[in-house]
């Protein structure tokens, strides 16, 4: 009896349908920005310093992998973009376009973004009084402290290569934060960026193509922040 009752069971698990494969992310998000290309940099809640970033290609309809490496947020986790407050160490959750590349080392090959080398004048104003606001400068305005700025050559490491996050940017609120971006890994979390080593850099800035718009979604697995809300 105990043999038959076994070889039933085994005949049941043979014949029972696999489930179904997960849809990719991106397919399950609400909004990917309507381009060919997405960025995803997904933490496991807002508590996280750590997660992944994937790089996608949309390609007959459907939603595929070009690529992916660890990521870092900052040092205090993820908080929703909305209400996120300047000075907080906390990354920005949200879909964000990506207005341009920077770095301080020269253009990676194959990088078809516009792409800004950093000299020794070039700042990012994170002043809140200042007009330049939330902008990269050439030279320090009069009206943007040192002391409330970014001197972008002075971080070798992380600036190689970055991408501008368009977080706050096209019409700044003031307060919200500033100088947020996807860049190269330096010792831990960071400030509010994103973060990945430095072939992973170099291999976002070879794969993305401003002709497809590719935006970045940060967020989380589940919850209010959940990448699949964005």
């Amino acid at each position: 009896m105990r043999t038959l009752l076994a070889l039933g069971t085994a005949l049941l698990s043979l014949g029972a349908a696999p489930a179904p494969a997960p849809a990719p992310l991106p397919a399950r998000m609400a909004d990917t920005g309507g381009g060919s290309q997405l960025i995803t940099a997904e933490a496991s809640d807002t508590d996280s310093t750590t997660g992944t970033l994937t790089w996608w290609d949309r390609r007959g309809g459907r939603w595929v992998v070009a690529g992916s490496a660890p990521a870092r947020f900052g040092a205090n986790g993820l908080a929703e973009g909305g209400s996120r407050r300047q000075g907080t160490n906390t990354t920005p959750t949200g879909l964000y376009r990506l207005p341009y590349a920077f770095g301080v080392r020269s253009r990676p090959a194959g990088t078809r973004f516009p792409y800004a080398r950093v000299t020794e004048r070039s700042w990012w104003c994170q002043d809140n009084a200042s007009r330049a606001y939330n902008r990269w400068v050439e030279g320090l305005p009069r009206d943007c402290r040192a002391g409330e700025a970014e001197h972008l050559a002075s971080y070798g490491t992380q600036y190689a290569y970055a991408l501008v996050i368009g977080f706050n940017y096209e019409r700044p609120v003031r307060g919200r934060g500033a100088g947020i971006f996807l860049h190269v890994n330096g010792r831990g979390a960071t400030a509010g960026c994103v973060s990945v080593p430095a072939d992973a850099m170099r291999a976002v800035l070879a794969w993305a193509d401003p002709a497809r718009r590719p935006h970045i979604a940060v967020g989380t697995r589940g919850g209010p922040t959940a990448i699949t809300r964005y």
